[in-house]
């Protein structure tokens, strides 16, 4: 447009930002900026809100509360109450409610009112985190500040009450809500729906669909798919399907969501042949499947190790311009190591860090547990070693994955190496890992060092577990050693054992554990 002579004004810069903010392109956005500068334009609120829109997208809010700060001292625009709302809405949805808080009190001290749209959403983002008593302090002070509730706060206060089973409030909220003269829409009824379903109370929420309908609120397809989901949870796909079929009775048409949730409730109890007759329904009704559908399919099948079809569905979805996310991607890595092409997993890895994937640290303890499991603990060693060359760092479940690996072949030196660096980066063994080095070393016939180790366990508050046990019951020295660690411990360091519910090998007279 320059080289041509058309002008570029404001509007048109503020587009290209927005459209970088939206797809994931913030650092773009940051350098349209540059252009409004360069031009003698003058950037104002509507500039700034993409910008920061985007950097709370990306997680990066330090550096959003960063601009943020920067634009209210240096007056970079007129703040209005938009701008508010986008780091208050940011600052919710990642669960740092006592900033947001913050900033909407220091709002009102210099003389703005409080606006509906924040305090909304902060006590959504309270009832979400099951904060519900922290909302209420907030909904009751909302007629002080001259804000009063409306639909949404009440959608939000029942969804924080349902989750945590305090039905009779809920139906004191409901009763609140029509004293008021509001009405419960179909997102009410569908909240009601999605956490009765998730808890598997299905006749409840049959029922509250049948007072939708008497009530004259008419279920959308958000009300069936919940329903559908809560059926694929509990394996009931007879059930899922016959609320599937019902949508047409209402003439509401089934959308993508609809069909995964089919889709992966079938693939769940292994009937490939029904997820791929409505996979093709799907097609048939012209509703294109997106990264959803392909990942479902694509774990299913590296679990029943068709390898070659895995392959040809990713290079079909990336062909339909379906782009794959981290589940897809971990999906792929995991289902590699699966089938035992562990190497393809590493060129897969290297791929992605060519192509400039965001890379995260599952991807990388997925492809070092399929190294461990095919005996290249080496080769697992050097991608632990690589990983701050990717600006990661490793977190407990590395360290877990490596020293157990080094338990498993007996490297118990170069386990306690990984223990001592663990410790380094801060990072303290969790019960996973100090039950790791005590089965690995019980393997190799250290028992006094086993018990040493359950010392560590033990004030630490960390129990054995099945697995531990089993290979305890197993030994040789069972009696000797068993008597070390209950005399040391007390039973109460074997308790947790017996009350996870897995089964272990018990011989005979380990009944008397129990005691």
């Amino acid at each position: 447009m320059l080289y041509l002579g058309i002008p570029v004004d404001s509007c048109t810069l503020n587009v290209a930002i927005n459209s970088y903010c939206s797809s994931h392109h913030t650092d773009c956005g940051f350098s349209i900026l540059g252009w409004f500068f360069k031009l003698g334009r003058v950037p104002y609120e509507q500039t700034f809100n993409p910008l920061v829109k985007g950097l709370f997208r990306e997680d990066r809010i330090n550096e959003a509360q960063i601009l943020f700060k920067r634009i209210v001292r240096e007056r970079l625009c007129e703040t209005e109450v938009v701008l508010y709302r986008c780091v208050v809405d940011g600052l919710c949805k990642v669960g740092r409610t006592a900033e947001a808080l913050e900033l909407i009190d220091e709002r009102e001290k210099c003389g703005f009112p409080a606006d509906k749209h924040m305090l909304n959403n902060f006590i959504h983002s309270l009832c979400s985190n099951g904060n519900i008593d922290d909302a209420f302090k907030i909904f009751y002070e909302m007629p002080m500040r001259g804000v009063f509730p409306n639909i949404f706060t009440y959608n939000s206060l029942i969804l924080g009450l349902c989750k945590l089973n305090r039905w009779d409030e809920v139906k004191l909220m409901l009763k609140e809500m029509i004293g008021c003269k509001i009405y419960p829409d179909v997102i009410t009824f569908n909240t009601l729906i999605n956490v009765l379903c998730k808890k598997g109370l299905m006749d409840l929420a049959e029922d509250v669909l049948d007072v939708m309908k008497r009530k004259d609120v008419d279920p959308d397809v958000v009300s069936y798919n919940e329903l559908m989901d809560g059926y694929c949870l509990h394996g009931r796909m007879d059930d899922a399907k016959k609320v599937f079929d019902s949508m047409a009775c209402w003439n509401i048409s089934p959308n993508v969501y609809s069909y995964n949730i089919l889709i992966h409730g079938y693939c769940m109890v292994s009937n490939m042949k029904e997820a791929k007759r409505v996979y093709k329904e799907m097609l048939h009704n012209n509703v294109k499947p997106d990264r959803v559908t392909y990942t479902v399919f694509l774990k299913q099948l590296f679990h029943a190790h068709r390898y070659a079809a895995a392959m040809r569905l990713f290079d079909e979805s990336r062909m339909a311009g379906v782009k794959p996310n981290f589940y897809t991607y971990c999906v792929m890595l995991y289902g590699l190591c699966l089938c035992g092409k562990v190497e393809e997993a590493l060129e897969f890895l290297r791929v992605l860090e060519h192509n400039g994937v965001s890379l995260y640290n599952n991807y990388y303890n997925i492809v070092m547990i399929g190294l461990c499991n095919s005996k290249n603990l080496d080769m697992a060693c050097d991608v632990f070693n690589n990983l701050h060359y990717r600006g990661l760092e490793p977190d407990i479940v590395t360290y877990s994955i490596l020293i157990r690996g080094c338990c498993d072949y007996g490297l118990l030196e170069k386990a306690e190496t990984f223990l001592s660096k663990m410790k380094q980066d801060k990072l303290m063994p969790d019960a996973v890992i100090c039950n790791t080095i005590i089965r690995g070393i019980m393997l190799h016939g250290e028992y006094d060092d086993a018990v040493a180790v359950c010392e560590e366990m033990y004030a630490k508050g960390f129990s054995l577990d099945s697995s531990t046990v089993a290979l305890l019951l197993s030994s040789r020295d069972f009696h000797a050693t068993l008597y070390k660690i209950v005399r040391k411990f007390g039973s109460s360091i074997l308790k947790q054992s017996f009350q996870g519910g897995k089964k272990v090998f018990v011989p005979p007279g380990a009944h008397l554990l129990r005691n």
